[in-house]
């Protein structure tokens, strides 16, 4: 089942390059990876140091093997250098199924 991930951080202002650079990293390695579908980077209208990722998986266990990569590990290490506070995750389901209800 398809899955969407919407990974949320909250940045220091005046690091745009780095941060730029470094989700565009990011990005550019998971189109790579097994189940990769698609992603995109959401910037908060009314705080612009509010951004969202918004990716789509094959399936969340190609999610969740991307996310303990070590490559991706470093990179994240990276951005939270730049974060006010941590990584909020959100992990989707694509579907109509209401498993457990």
């Amino acid at each position: 089942m398809i899955a969407k991930i919407l990974i949320k951080r909250k940045f220091l202002k005046d690091k745009t390059n780095e941060i730029v650079s470094i989700l565009n990293n990011l990005r550019f390695i998971a189109m790579e990876q097994t189940g990769y579908i698609s992603g995109e980077t959401l910037i908060n209208h009314k705080n612009p140091s509010n951004k969202a990722v918004l990716c789509t998986w094959k399936t969340m266990e190609d999610w969740l093997t991307w996310k303990e990569k070590p490559e991706r590990k470093k990179l994240d290490a990276m951005l939270e250098v730049f974060q006010v506070g941590p990584t909020e995750y959100e992990e989707y389901l694509m579907g109509t199924t209401f498993e457990g209800q």
